[in-house]
């Protein structure tokens, strides 16, 4: 194994050199992978030499989302102790699902729900478990909703034609769990926004009344910490009020910008949060730590477990439920995502992780005050968001951003909201420094007065 941790360190070395010499990597175009590199499997294996030579360049060809430069997804940047756990973690592999085979992992993954219950203002019977993404925590939450909601279900299948609420500029999850539940994917109502991408709650309210007079049955509202594109956040009061009156489950999805939890600042954002039934966070987002993290908590203890443990006689053989987190786990087999976040949360302190969060927002307000001081840019958000979405001249989203990623220049998507498409800029990487920010519009501007021409034929055509 040292002759291994020896190869990794030469790697990493040279990642990390690679990423500061060179932001972004230009991309191995699809259709010439399997031509560039040696990914094809075979009977025999490669030498030494070979395989360290491969091995480094299959790394170096792959996308970098620590760097200064990348902006694309919910995700960024690399923090020194969450990472350091991760690795700890691959060493160590355990699997999470009883406290004879994980130990004090158990205690860390547990330590990191209480704490989130506490600062969400949850009682402290509450529970939660760990799952690979917010999909999962989402799905998680629709089991839980439709099991209070006709108990025998988990026994006899759905009997009824349950309704799902949710907003339509919420996460794609929702249809999916739907799917995969036996709900259908037709019974997800979703709810038309505001003008700043908030859920409508009149509007909520009259389709629940709508569907109940049909003869349906309403289980499960959603409501969205940090919308996937605009990343703002759902009324959580009004939709709170809306499910007790209809005795319906409120689920918040943070899965993108639930860590306003730590912040004093922004925590205002989700007002209310309490009154949800459950409610989601990914740290390998805001926080910044490695894929993946995403915890779900609950008000309900007896629920979670109701919905997910199984008795199985071969794996439970010591300790009591609370320490077997297969019990409150969709999975059986897992790996110990709660390590990495312990790591950075135990290093830095609550204190910490509420820099993080203001840093990335402070690095919105940074975009936000650029463009508004530039003629030459269009703004579309305009709330606390770290989601800055915007035009630039008369270039198409779309056509910017591929020439940009194609170009190896920087990694940026887009979005669309109200039949408008835009350049979606996320601030989600807390090591980022304002000066990055400006040189990312520097950069960007830089690329359009070199190939203007270029890309306003590609628009044409």
């Amino acid at each position: 194994m040292q002759q291994e941790l020896d190869l990794f360190r030469r790697i990493a070395d040279r990642l990390l050199s690679e990423e500061k010499r060179e932001g972004v990597v230009k991309p191995i175009p699809a259709a010439a992978l399997w031509n560039t590199l040696n990914l094809q499997l075979s009977s025999e294996g490669l030498s030494e030499t070979e395989f360290e030579k491969l091995l480094t360049e299959v790394v170096l060809s792959t996308p970098r989302t620590a760097t200064s430069k990348f902006f694309n997804q919910l995700f960024g940047g690399r923090t020194p102790k969450a990472t350091l756990g991760d690795l700890l973690a691959v060493m160590l592999n355990n699997s999470m699902y009883t406290y004879k085979v994980a130990g004090p992992q158990v205690g860390v993954e547990k330590a990191i729900i209480k704490e989130i219950v506490s600062l969400i203002g949850y009682p402290s019977t509450a529970d939660g478990t760990i799952a690979s993404g917010g999909s999962m925590s989402n799905l998680i939450a629709m089991l839980m909703a439709r099991d209070k909601k006709d108990p025998e279900a988990r026994f006899k299948g759905n009997r009824k034609p349950l309704v799902a609420y949710t907003s339509a500029a919420s996460h794609y999850s929702i249809a999916k769990n739907a799917a995969f539940l036996g709900i259908g994917r037709d019974y997800v109502r979703n709810i038309p926004t505001d003008a700043t991408g908030k859920m409508d709650p009149q509007a909520l309210s009259a389709q629940i009344l709508s569907d109940k007079a049909a003869g349906l049955e309403p289980f499960f509202i959603n409501g969205t910490a940090g919308t996937t594109v605009l990343g703002v956040f759902d009324p959580i009061d009004p939709l709170a009020d809306i499910a007790q009156a209809h005795e319906l489950w409120l689920h918040i999805d943070g899965a993108y910008c639930g860590s306003v939890i730590f912040s004093t600042k922004y925590k205002h954002l989700v007002s209310g949060l309490h009154r949800a039934d459950s409610f989601n966070l990914n740290a390998h987002k805001m926080m910044g730590t490695p894929l993946t993290c995403s915890i779900i908590v609950t008000r309900h203890k007896k629920h979670l477990a109701d919905s997910l443990s199984n008795e199985a006689e071969y794996l439970y053989q010591t300790d009591g439920d609370d320490f077997n987190l297969g019990k409150t786990s969709l999975q059986c087999g897992r790996r110990n995502d709660a390590l990495k976040f312990w790591s950075l949360w135990k290093a830095i302190g609550t204190k910490g992780l509420e820099a993080m969060v203001d840093r990335q927002f402070a690095l919105a307000e940074t975009a936000v005050n650029y463009i508004r001081d530039h003629k030459d840019y269009t703004l579309y958000s305009d709330l606390p968001s770290i989601s800055v979405c915007f035009n630039y001249k008369d270039i198409p989203a779309k056509t910017l951003c591929t020439a940009l990623y194609e170009e190896g220049e920087l990694m940026v998507g887009f979005g669309s909201f109200a039949n408008e498409t835009f350049v979606r800029l996320v601030t989600i990487n807390a090591g980022n420094q304002e000066q990055q920010i400006l040189d990312f519009f520097a950069t960007m501007e830089a690329f359009v007065s070199k190939h203007e021409a270029a890309l306003k034929i590609t628009t044409e055509v």
